[in-house]
């Protein structure tokens, strides 16, 4: 029996997110996913007109694939994927894995490499194709959410299932007002009070239509006007390693100090390239079901009452010229519950304490979109 809610799920994606039109070819990415989403999806592809195609990926082949890899590999590898994207209309990636720090041993060189060879097949996908990423349920993203493994599920295709249309109603007056705003002011517990210009940038919602869960605005600060400084609250992973309590301190639009719970490598990171210490990206969180961290960014930077600050490559939609081989979203909680805090757009107070304040963005509050 195929569970009914995988099917509204593909509804969400092919329907919805990417829109899938006859003729259009559209590649599924499968990590360690049942293979029941996978022919599901296949089905709803189909019955949409579209052409599937499918790639499945284990994580654990993937590590030793990449303990193995040459840079002859790896650069085979990139081409061939570039070929194949080229030829999709349409991209769907579904991850879950059972260990979110598989990758943990592999030689930073090789994690360097991967990047290098494979950043021309995501600059692709992200500007040429209509595409949607998202987590599938695991029971180690359960713990981490602090859930039994059928709460979590639940949880998850409660929140992957979320009427988007609605919030893409509710979001579009906060659209209006990034787009005329220059100066952003962040202010939070600890020492957090960053200031930067985000004048003439596009503001670019996300509803349902890049990433599920979805719930986001993002935009891209002037490359060089962040200054001051800014504490994160909520763990992350990035090259499966995890790291707490990042603080980094701007000067100039450049990360001059970082550090954290694991400061050598933060800053191995951050010297990736000349880009990595700049900002390629700012966005303000809303899902009104995601309210706490379990280090998966696809859902930790949509927790509500939060903003994300992105050290790296900007999107092509909200481009401030910033290029980097990264682009690691880090988190800030700004609700009460994680220390409350203020963003200000000029002299108006956006939101305080994880709640918009002005009546035109009310709708965003939780209470208004659940």
């Amino acid at each position: 029996m195929i569970d009914p809610r995988m099917v509204k799920l593909a509804d969400v994606l092919i329907g919805y997110s990417t829109k899938v039109q006859p003729g259009e070819r559209v590649l599924i990415d499968a990590y360690d996913v049942p293979e029941e989403m996978v022919c599901v999806l296949i089905n709803r592809v189909v019955q949409a007109g579209g052409l599937p195609f499918v790639e499945e990926h284990r994580g654990r082949v993937g590590r030793a694939m990449l303990m193995a890899a040459t840079d002859k590999q790896l650069e085979i590898v990139g081409k061939h994927a570039l070929e194949l994207m080229k030829e999709m209309n349409c991209y769907i990636a579904l991850r879950g894995s059972y260990n979110i720090t598989e990758t943990a041993d592999v030689p930073d060189e090789k994690i360097k490499l991967r990047e290098t060879y494979l950043k021309p097949v995501l600059d692709y996908r992200v500007n040429n194709t209509k595409w949607v990423v998202l987590r599938w349920p695991t029971p180690s993203m359960a713990q981490l959410a602090g859930m039994s493994t059928e709460q979590f599920e639940n949880f998850y295709f409660d929140v992957c299932t979320l009427d988007y249309a609605r919030m893409a109603a509710a979001e579009a007056p906060l659209k209006d007002r990034m787009e005329k705003t220059d100066i952003v002011r962040i202010l939070g517990p600890r020492d957090t009070n960053l200031v930067f210009s985000i004048k003439g940038m596009p503001a670019v919602p996300c509803v349902g239509d890049r990433n599920i869960p979805d719930g986001e605005i993002y935009t891209a600060p002037i490359r060089d006007s962040v200054n001051g400084v800014i504490h994160f609250n909520a763990g992350t992973v990035y090259h499966g390693r995890t790291f707490d309590d990042i603080r980094l301190v701007f000067e100039d639009g450049r990360i001059t100090d970082a550090s954290g719970s694991d400061t050598n490598a933060i800053n191995e990171i951050l010297d990736a390239d000349e880009g990595a210490r700049y900002i390629g990206e700012f966005a303000l969180g809303f899902n009104p079901h995601i309210n706490r961290p379990m280090r998966d960014i696809l859902f930790d930077e949509k927790i509500r009452g939060s903003i994300h600050l992105t050290p790296g490559q900007a999107y092509a939609e909200a481009d401030n010229g910033n290029r980097s081989k990264i682009h690691w979203d880090l988190v800030l909680i700004q609700t009460a519950e994680y220390g409350g805090g203020e963003i200000w757009f000029d002299d108006e107070l956006i939101r305080k304490d994880g709640l918009f304040v002005p009546d035109y963005l009310q709708p965003l509050n939780p209470e208004n979109l659940v």
